[in-house]
C-alpha cells in the first residue's frame, strides 16, 4: 500500500522486487486486498499492473522506534544497512515518508530521488564481516566488551577488555570506537576475531560521545606520520587519479594545456608505491625520499625483466 501511494501505478514484477517476495504472492495478496474492501485492482495487458485509486490513503502518520533509529542513521547506504540487518526497516521508514507526500503534481523533484549514497571505495569491494549486525545489538546494552582483536603487527590475536562508544563506518569500512584504560582506540572489524558481553556497564569519560571520540581518532590517523608528495601528471590521467585516490588526492594545478601537478598525502612513504600504476604519466618531484622510493622499485622491476 505504501508503494502504491507513492507510485499509484506498479507492475507485479517491481513490488516482488520490492518486497522481496513472489510475483504469484503479489497477485495473492492484491486479491486479498480488493476482497477486504482496500481500493486496489490489478490491471492486465501490456501496459497493465497494480493500481490503487487515486486519493486512496494510508495513515502512516506515526513511524516504529526502530524506523527512527533507522532514519537517524544518515550516510548509511543499502549495503551497510544489510549488514547492520536494519535494511527492511530503512525501506520501510523511507516507503512510509514518501507516502506522506501532497498527492498531485510535485514543482520539483525531492533530492532523494536524485542523490544516491554508496561509501563502497572504487576498487576495493565491501569486506565480509561476520556477525556485524549482533555486534551492534550487543553494544545496545551499554555494557564493557572483551575482544579477540589481532592488531596490525601481531600474527595472533589477544584478549582485550574496551569500554565501546560505537560503531564507525569510514570509507567503507567499519571499527569499534572504544576506551581501553580511559584512552580512545579504533579496531577495525576485519581484524576483530570474536567477542564477549561482560557484566559490567561502560565506563565512558565525561562529555565524550561517540561522535566526538571518532572524529579526535580521525585526526589523529590522518596526522600521524603524514608525509606530502608532489608530482606532476598528464592531464588526461587526472580523473582517472581522483577514483583510484579519493581523499588522498589534496590538490591538483594546472601547469599548462597538457599537465597538472597534484600533492597526495600518506601515511608513510613507502605507500608512494601506489603511484606506480600510472607508469611514464606520473613524476614524482618531491619529497627526495619519495623519488628514492620510486627509483628503487623501478630498478628492481627492470632487473626483473631485463632477461
Amino acid at each position: 500500500m505504501l508503494l502504491l501511494q507513492t507510485r499509484h501505478r506498479m507492475t507485479a514484477p517491481e513490488l516482488a522486487e520490492q518486497l522481496g517476495v513472489s510475483v504469484r504472492t503479489v497477485l495473492r495478496d492484491v486479491t486479498a486486498l480488493a476482497d477486504a474492501d482496500v481500493p486496489v485492482f490489478a490491471e492486465r495487458g501490456r501496459y497493465g499492473g497494480v493500481v490503487l485509486l487515486p486519493g486512496s490513503q494510508l495513515d502512516v502518520s506515526t513511524l516504529s522506534p526502530a524506523e527512527v533509529d533507522a532514519l537517524k542513521l544518515l550516510g548509511l547506504d543499502p549495503g551497510q544497512a544489510r549488514q547492520l540487518d536494519i535494511e527492511s526497516t530503512t525501506r520501510s521508514a523511507h516507503r512510509k515518508i514518501a507516502a506522506r507526500r501532497p498527492p498531485g503534481h510535485q514543482p520539483e523533484l525531492p533530492l532523494s530521488e536524485l542523490i544516491v549514497v554508496d561509501n563502497t571505495p572504487w576498487f576495493s569491494p565491501m569486506p565480509r564481516i561476520a556477525g556485524i549486525a549482533e555486534l551492534a545489538r550487543n553494544l545496545q546494552s551499554g555494557s564493557r566488551l572483551r575482544i579477540h582483536y589481532r592488531r596490525s603487527a601481531e600474527q595472533a590475536a589477544s584478549w582485550h577488555s574496551v569500554d565501546p562508544y560505537g560503531l564507525m563506518a569510514k570509507s567503507g569500512r567499519w571499527y569499534l570506537v572504544a576506551d581501553v584504560d580511559r584512552l580512545p582506540r579504533l579496531y577495525s572489524l576485519e581484524r576483530l576475531e570474536g567477542w564477549e558481553v561482560l557484566p559490567e556497564v561502560r565506563r565512558l569519560r565525561p562529555n565524550a560521545t561517540l561522535a566526538s571520540v571518532s572524529r579526535d581518532l580521525s585526526a589523529a590517523v590522518e596526522d600521524l606520520g603524514a608525509i606530502t608528495i608532489t608530482a606532476t601528471l598528464k592531464k588526461d590521467r587526472l580523473d582517472l587519479a581522483q577514483r583510484l585516490l579519493g581523499t588522498r588526492l589534496a590538490s591538483s594545478q594546472p601547469i599548462d594545456a597538457g599537465q597538472v601537478e597534484i600533492t597526495v598525502i600518506y601515511d608513510q612513504v613507502e605507500s608512494v608505491r601506489q603511484l606506480l600504476q600510472f607508469g611514464a604519466h606520473l613524476h614524482i618531484t618531491g619529497p627526495p625520499e619519495a623519488q628514492a622510493v620510486m627509483r628503487d622499485v623501478a630498478r628492481a622491476t627492470a632487473d626483473l625483466y631485463q632477461s
